[in-house]
């Protein structure tokens, strides 16, 4: 995946289109995510012990990880993203525009940094 929770999105389709927030969470086995604010509706609760008053309770629902880009931290802009694959065997996701490193995609592995020393 590449958007992860409390990664900063902005919106590219739908009602709720250009507005920039938090992931809460991803649901990657059916390719979504939940974003602060986004994509609201109400539930309708009924009367009951637990809830006397009853009502509506707004809240967000999950919305297409295609309807949302990653914004860079560094250029600040809605970007895609790449892999870039380092030294020790870590994968870093990378800004298409700017080409800076968004954070850590996978552990470095065992292999390639015993590789790494031994040609050192």
């Amino acid at each position: 995946m590449h958007i992860r929770t409390d990664d900063t999105v902005q919106v590219i389709a739908g009602s709720d289109r250009g507005l920039r927030a938090k992931v809460q969470r991803v649901i990657a086995k059916h390719n979504k995510v939940v974003i602060e604010g986004v994509n609201r509706v109400y539930k309708h609760l009924r009367r009951s012990q637990k809830n006397p008053q009853g009502g509506r309770l707004s809240k967000e629902m999950p919305i297409a990880m295609s309807n949302v880009q990653l914004v860079c931290p560094r250029c600040n802009k809605p970007t895609r993203t790449g892999v870039k694959h380092n030294s020790d065997g870590s994968k870093a996701r990378i800004c298409r525009k700017c080409k800076a490193e968004i954070g850590l995609f996978s552990p470095p592995k065992k292999k390639a940094a015993a590789a790494a020393t031994a040609k050192k």
